[in-house]
């Protein structure tokens, strides 16, 4: 099949295709007469490896190794499970960090009057005020 059949087989745009060739994500596809990409139905799983890892948020990097190890199968799980517990441990740190933030924000929110006066803790604790400078305002 060529390119934009492949895009649409495996869910991956023509463009995300490209990419990962010019990377070295995938293996170059194989070369009609008149030089266009062809794909058999292994690439197209590859294809489909990689987009429900993106999906996953696994860097391309971990892809990498992913897509390595699930070519090798002879392949030790234990290396797929140590990419898995690694990636989900910078998830959860993420996580932590984004209920952080959000916790802030709300915070900073509920504390503004949102009326027509200019104070605005929102934007005294952006331009840098410390968090008891904005409490003492309110």
């Amino acid at each position: 099949m060529n390119i934009g059949q492949a895009a649409k087989a495996s869910g991956v745009s023509v463009k995300m295709i490209r990419y990962y060739d010019a990377v070295g994500l995938v293996r170059p596809a194989s070369r009609s007469e008149g030089n266009y990409r062809e794909y058999d139905a292994r690439e197209v799983n590859e294809l489909r490896f990689i987009r429900r890892a993106r999906t996953l948020g696994f860097d391309m990097t971990e892809i990498a190794q992913l897509l390595s190890l699930w070519r090798d199968r002879d392949r030790p799980s234990r290396e797929v499970k140590a990419i898995a517990q690694r990636h989900l441990a910078d998830l959860d740190t993420r996580i932590r960090e984004m209920q952080a933030m959000a916790d802030t924000l709300r915070h900073l929110a509920h504390c503004c009057a949102g009326d027509d006066r200019p104070d605005c803790p929102i934007l005294e604790d952006l331009g840098g005020a410390t968090p008891e400078a904005v409490h003492t305002t309110l």
